[in-house]
């Protein structure tokens, strides 16, 4: 099977050259399902977190939501909202966003 989108998660502290382990296997397949699940199919993850970059590189990582067009806004809101589903999901509801790393591509 194909995945639409390849997912690694990283220790808090960085990248770690270490192979994959079993823990963070599930780590990531539990993270995987939270976006999948919030975003409404595998194959919008990519597209969605692409879009959502381009928006922070325009506008910054907490725009004004008035200089957001209302796709802009919605992609913005689409994608904090899954993150935080997949954050919660993965490491409980007292994980900080700084606390998961992450990278996404297709």
């Amino acid at each position: 099977m194909t995945l639409p989108y390849q997912l690694t998660l990283y220790d808090a502290d960085g990248a770690s050259d270490r192979p994959a382990d079993a823990g963070r296997q599930a780590a990531e397949r539990c993270f995987r399902r939270a976006l999948d699940t919030t975003l409404g199919d595998a194959a919008l993850v990519w597209p969605v977190y692409s879009a959502y970059l381009r928006i922070v590189a325009t506008y910054g990582d907490a725009p004004d939501p008035d200089a957001l067009t209302d796709a802009e806004q919605a992609i913005f809101s689409q994608w904090q909202a899954a993150e935080l589903a997949a954050i919660t999901a993965t490491f409980g509801p007292h994980r900080h966003l700084g606390d998961a790393v992450y990278e996404i591509s297709p």
